[in-house]
């Protein structure tokens, strides 16, 4: 009888290792994180005179957050969010991805990718060195300083993504 548990446990150890070997953990932003990141963010564009749409996106693209100021224009939040699935999309910030789109470059197709907004204003979200999300800002002056927006934002859930 002791032969046969022996011999039926090492038959299940390399399964349960197998099993565990099958399942990926990924980490994401909790609900009160991505709130706080997002209005932050949007505070930030005021300090400056801006109304902005802010739009938090998971590591796979999905919304956890998007707010939009009162005046900010009404193509704001679809164009936050966008950015926003575009900069995890393509696992980078959108003002880099701007250079990699213009005519004649080897990536010029990508700007046609259905959803893909490649203009400044997208950021990652990142935590030990693994994209947990994406940020994306629309209604300042310029990408660049819907940017800027977003990387101030960051710095107010900077001790959470430090871990």
């Amino acid at each position: 009888a002791t032969m046969l548990v022996f011999a039926f446990l090492a038959f299940i150890g390399p399964v349960g290792a197998a099993a565990e070997e099958g399942i990926v953990t990924t980490k994401a932003l909790a609900p009160d994180s991505a709130f706080k990141l997002a209005t932050a963010t949007m505070a930030a564009c005021r300090k400056q005179g801006y109304q902005v749409a802010v739009a938090v996106v998971d590591r796979s693209g999905l919304v956890q957050v998007i707010i939009r100021d009162r005046f900010a224009g009404a193509h704001t939040p679809d164009t936050a969010r966008r950015k926003a699935w575009t900069s995890v999309s393509f696992r980078a910030n959108t003002t880099e991805l701007v250079n990699n789109v213009k005519p004649g470059s080897s990536a010029f197709g990508a700007q046609f990718i259905e959803g893909a907004l490649m203009v400044g204003g997208g950021v990652l979200i990142e935590s030990a060195g693994s994209i947990i999300g994406g940020l994306g800002v629309s209604g300042a002056v310029s990408g660049r300083v819907d940017e800027g927006c977003a990387k101030a934002g960051l710095e107010s859930i900077q001790d959470v993504l430090n871990f």
